[in-house]
């Protein structure tokens, strides 16, 4: 038995009634939604099954459970990749290229370097 304590868009969280923290899958959570969101909002206790693998644990709703909540999304489906985000960010790339070409010392690099050039001749010259 456990509640859940995170639901996103790669699975969820559950905390057990040791106190331990076990993961739910992103498949498991979406045959469930309307479960795992109950017992999200209400803390609602759930009967789980749980895999050990490594340090990690695996939780899945108990067999012979059912699910009298129908899973009805909430929300649209969290998109994994925005395009006009990845064109600003290329963009972006290219714009700094000309100013920090690879093949060159980078910004820091040529700082540092003159840094160190001009405290060495005050050295000097003291």
């Amino acid at each position: 038995m456990g509640h859940v304590i995170n639901l996103h868009a790669f699975g969820g969280t559950v905390r057990l009634e040791d106190g331990t923290l076990a993961a739910l899958a992103k498949s498991e959570v979406e045959l469930h939604r309307g479960r795992y969101e109950q017992s999200l909002g209400a803390r609602v206790r759930v009967p789980f099954e749980v895999v050990t693998f490594g340090r990690g644990k695996l939780a899945s709703l108990a067999r012979g459970t059912h699910d009298p909540v129908l899973a009805v999304p909430t929300a649209p489906a969290v998109p994994l990749t925005d395009q006009v985000f990845e064109e600003r960010l290329a963009a972006y790339l290219r714009e700094t290229e000309e100013w920090a070409p690879p093949d060159k010392p980078q910004p820091f690099e040529r700082h540092l370097t003159q840094k160190r050039r001009r405290t060495a001749q005050f050295l000097r010259e003291s």
